[in-house]
């Protein structure tokens, strides 16, 4: 038990400890912009600030639909990103406009910064844009009008009540799209099943992009709770260039990454002509065949070795390959391959010391040499180098 909680311990700690130092690190830097906020001359924010901020953003929200529009290559998800984008553009436009006095002014006054419900429910309805793609990333085919706008009734159910009693309910408008972001990290967990179960390298998968962006727009959704119950309108900077960076970075990662996102499908078209091979009474005949052709080939060289490949040598479609891999070895099949790769690097590092990490990384099958490096310790509990330095490890190899 206490070595299977060790496990876990250092598995999520070297999967994911990047995403969670993003993670303190941007709170922190939010944290300091609302402290620091204040100290910026009301008529500098008014005058200079806040508009360039304002217009920045829609900029950036304005290009950005037109490129997801322009450049979508057919992809559903890109299109649903740009009707996103244009949605949100037009409520950086009109939020604009409205705060413009008559005087022709920006200026931000406190009043603007006592919300009442309402704004709480804007709040809640820009989460719900932003968190419409990765829902349909994680759950391809989910997101439809009618499942977007079910999960929008809360809200509007809460916004209703809130002006009609006296009660103050912004602190429930506050949780729900919490309650959205959890349910998110849920699907992630599932997404990395899925392709722990079909891929050797989850490098591309964008698990850890998709993280890092619930973790960005649930700092943004603490953020402007924090803003809604503040009276200095200062403190609007720091949402503002929040919104900038989250806009900039997501659209980024989705504009100009060379490899998108892995689009599964709801109903996969198997071949099930061979359902009869897959009977367990046959189990030990496909293991030593699997065994030997990893063996002589060595297809987990290969960084792109998915399952569907091991059809070469199974005559099982998807599922079933799947199925027993997981009955046979007690493992999923993104296991089962670096287990085989973890092996040949010790090996090969056995064999030649000399040879530099990348060198390594990619004769086993590796993407790159930080992979690598974090697979190996995470599998080992020791670096490369550090390995190499055991000479009763070294030995059991030779």
């Amino acid at each position: 038990m206490n070595n299977s909680k060790h496990n876990l311990f250092r598995y999520f700690y070297y999967e994911y400890r990047a995403e969670i130092v993003f993670g303190l690190a941007l709170t922190s830097l939010v944290a300091l912009s609302y402290i620091l906020s204040p100290l910026i001359p009301t008529h500098i924010f008014q005058a200079y600030v806040f508009p360039v901020q304002t217009c920045a953003i829609t900029v950036l929200s304005g290009v950005s639909t037109w490129c997801l529009a322009r450049h979508h290559q057919g992809s559903r998800l890109r299109k649903i990103c740009a009707w996103i984008m244009g949605a949100l553009t037009a409520i950086f436009i009109y939020g604009y406009y409205i705060r413009l006095k008559g005087d022709g002014t920006h200026e931000v006054t406190e009043g603007m910064l006592n919300f009442e419900g309402w704004e709480m429910v804007f709040g809640n309805v820009m989460a719900w844009l932003l968190l419409a793609y990765p829902s349909e990333l994680l759950r391809p085919g989910w997101l439809t009008w009618k499942n977007a706008l079910t999960r929008l009734l809360p809200v509007i159910f809460i916004g209703v009540i809130d002006y009609f009693v006296p009660w103050d309910l912004r602190w429930l408008l506050a949780i729900v799209p919490a309650v959205w972001v959890g349910l998110l990290f849920h699907h992630v967990r599932e997404y990395h099943r899925y392709c722990e179960q079909n891929f050797s390298s989850l490098e591309e998968t964008d698990e850890h992009w998709v993280i890092t962006y619930l973790i960005m727009v649930f700092v943004m959704g603490c953020s402007y709770a924090f803003l809604t119950f503040s009276d200095v309108p200062n403190r609007l900077f720091t949402q503002q260039w929040l919104m900038f960076f989250i806009l900039f970075y997501s659209n980024d990662q989705i504009i100009f990454r060379s490899t998108a996102w892995i689009e599964r499908v709801r109903v996969e078209n198997e071949d099930t002509k061979d359902d009869d091979a897959a009977k367990p009474s046959i189990y030990a005949e496909y293991r030593r065949a699997l065994e030997q052709w990893m063996e002589t080939d060595k297809p987990y060289l290969n960084p792109d070795f998915r399952l569907t490949d091991l059809m070469q040598v199974l005559p099982m479609n998807r599922t079933y390959l799947s199925q027993f891999i997981n009955a046979e070895y007690d493992c999923t099949f993104y296991q089962f391959v670096t287990n085989y790769r973890v092996e040949e690097a010790k090996r090969l590092m056995s064999e030649n010391p000399q040879l530099k990490m990348q060198d390594v990384a990619d004769r086993c099958g590796f993407s790159s040499a930080t992979v690598f490096g974090r697979i190996f310790a995470r599998e080992t509990g020791f670096t490369p180098t550090e390995w190499l330095a055991q000479p009763d490890e070294n030995s059991t190899i030779n």
